[in-house]
């Protein structure tokens, strides 16, 4: 996975419905403090690829 593909999917989401479930909320305020995505540039492609899988199954789960 590219850096640019991360930066996508980092930015590309909206912000997370929480929907009253605790651990959604904690992760929505956790993403609005964020590292700008241009630092994915530097993080090494298997922590990136982590880093995105992760991002994309909590904001799947807490839509």
């Amino acid at each position: 996975m590219t850096a640019a593909t991360l930066a996508i999917l980092l930015n590309g989401c909206a912000a997370t419905t929480a929907g009253g479930n605790a651990g959604c909320i904690s992760y929505a305020e956790a993403r609005l403090a964020r590292p700008p995505a241009a630092t994915v540039a530097t993080v090494p492609p298997d922590w990136a690829r982590w880093i995105a899988d992760l991002d994309d199954r909590m904001t799947g789960t807490c839509r």
